[in-house]
């Protein structure tokens, strides 16, 4: 009875909009829901030195094997997905997205197998999905039954995945995309307005399924909801901290900005906190949001400080002096058949644009409904994982040097959705620094025997003076001079590895 009087008061407190003061332990750790105790966060040391993270963007929607947004889609008349749909499965008012999660098997998900592989391909982290805008939990969820251990595989994915990356010495997270489902979600309370079935309500309309599809509402936004009730905020809250404080995550995810005000930054706070705790004080905690302010305000709050800046498929213009992200996948979000993946060189020349500017990559392997990776990714690993033992040096553990690069692909126009609007080669260059020993990555080969020139390192870049240049992974020095025009440098008559190469320059002793 406390709880629910407590959850009660709460939500009177909301609908005033009147502050709410956060009733857990966690009010007594140095974290609270303002926005001037969220600035007080500090980016931990191990994800600054991570750089590569693998997500598994993964759960009921890849079972029609259509792509991203499946659950919102079927439900669109007309929409490709819906389609689709309506000429595998039949339609929406009989057999709906409810019925797709019963399809889920997840019959051959080998989550060690997989790590190992990841492990191997230079991950230092790996993202759970916790829960998509579809309203299904990947865990054993305390709160709502429509989860996967109560239905479709019968299994705690985020448990499976959490247990595999600790055994392989990776840090654990989780993304949650839970909040919009209330609006993105609704399109269940449609009707087709053509054809034989038009005017016969979807599924979604059904009131046994209200704990699923939500009761009936006017709001099919994409964004997050523009007025939620007041319990909607509530229930959001209890199922993400129920994700927290079941698996411990060293990183959440949260696909936007913070939302609900009061309510998100008391999630924030007690994501903190509890993360405190378990290290005795020392914060690990990495929270990762978006910022789309000049954009709509219609995706959460977002104030410098509070969290680990994340952009979707983009790339920051220049270095930020606060690490941030990257997310992308290798492909669609979600599995779709005869969809164009990336390269391993495409991914790898990401990587070290985004490491150049104190960023870190979180790469989706999209799976199988069966949790088998397709052809395409596992060729994609095996690349990253010949690639990275030579060149991770220059990787793993670096800075930002004072300038990210130089060649005539030096950028983009805009920083949001922009990672395909660059094409990178040889005349491309990505800086990075450990110590006093800079890394030069050169994107692309530029000749068996050829001579090179940085022009970045003239003499006056690098006063210190320049002891040797090493190529990573080629035995010996490399012949070098430099001049006002750069270092200039003779490459060995063949490489050892491919898609990307770093120049090694060590300093004089002093």
């Amino acid at each position: 009875m406390i709880a629910k009087h407590l959850k009660h008061s709460i939500a009177l407190a909301l609908s005033l909009g009147t502050a709410v003061a956060d009733p857990s332990p966690s009010a007594l750790a140095p974290f609270d829901s303002t926005v001037e105790s969220l600035q007080r966060y500090q980016c931990p040391e191990w994800f600054r030195d991570a750089k590569f993270g693998i997500w598994s963007h993964w759960g009921p929607q890849c079972v029609p094997e259509e792509g991203d947004w499946y659950a919102r889609n079927l439900y669109i008349e007309g929409n490709r997905q819906a389609e689709a749909h309506r000429a595998k499965y039949g339609h929406p008012s009989k057999f709906g997205y409810k019925d797709i999660i019963a399809l889920w098997k997840a019959e051959h998900f080998e989550p060690e197998r997989l790590m190992a592989l990841y492990r191997k391909a230079g991950a230092k982290y790996f993202v759970s999905m916790g829960v998509h805008h579809d309203n299904f939990d990947l865990w054993n969820s305390r709160s709502h039954r429509w989860n996967a251990v109560n239905m479709g595989p019968h299994k705690d994915i985020v448990g499976l995945w959490a247990a595999a990356a600790r055994k392989e010495g990776l840090r654990f997270g989780v993304s949650e995309h839970l909040e919009r489902s209330y609006s993105w979600f609704n399109t269940n309370k449609g009707a087709d307005k053509n054809g034989p079935l038009a005017g016969v309500p979807y599924d979604g309309n059904d009131p046994q399924f209200a704990d699923f599809y939500f009761s009936p509402h006017d709001d099919n936004s994409r964004n997050y909801p523009a007025n939620p009730p007041v319990w909607w905020p509530l229930e959001w809250s209890d199922r993400i901290t129920d994700l927290i404080d079941s698996y411990h995550p060293d990183l959440l995810y949260t696909d936007g900005g913070i939302p609900f005000g009061e309510v998100g930054r008391s999630l924030a706070a007690h994501f903190y906190n509890q993360n405190m705790a378990a290290h005795g004080g020392r914060l690990e905690a990495v929270y990762n949001i978006k910022d789309f302010r000049g954009r709509d305000q219609e995706h959460g709050e977002y104030h410098d400080g509070i969290a680990v800046q994340d952009l979707e498929r983009g790339i920051l213009l220049g270095i930020k002096p606060e690490p941030w992200q990257t997310d992308t996948s290798v492909a669609d979000w979600f599995y779709r058949k005869g969809y164009k993946y990336k390269t391993a060189t495409e991914i790898i020349h990401l990587l070290a644009d985004i490491v150049s500017k104190n960023g870190n990559l979180l790469l989706n392997f999209t799976q199988h409904p069966d949790g088998t990776l397709d052809h395409e990714s596992e060729v994609i690993l095996a690349e990253l994982a010949d690639w990275t033992p030579v060149n991770g040096e220059a990787i793993f553990g670096t800075r930002p040097w004072v300038k990210f690069g130089e060649g005539p692909n030096i950028g983009n126009t805009k920083e949001r959705f922009n990672e395909g609007s660059a094409v990178r080669d040889s005349r491309d260059i990505r800086f990075t620094t450990k110590g006093d020993v800079i890394y030069a990555i050169i994107l692309g080969w530029p000749g068996d025997g050829a001579s090179y020139t940085v022009s970045s390192f003239t003499p006056e870049a690098l006063p210190k003076g320049i002891a040797r240049v090493n190529l990573l992974g080629t035995p010996g020095d490399l012949e070098w001079s430099q001049d006002a025009a750069g270092l200039h440098v003779t490459f060995p008559a063949h490489t050892l590895c491919k898609h990307a190469f770093a120049l090694k320059i060590s300093p004089k002793l002093l």
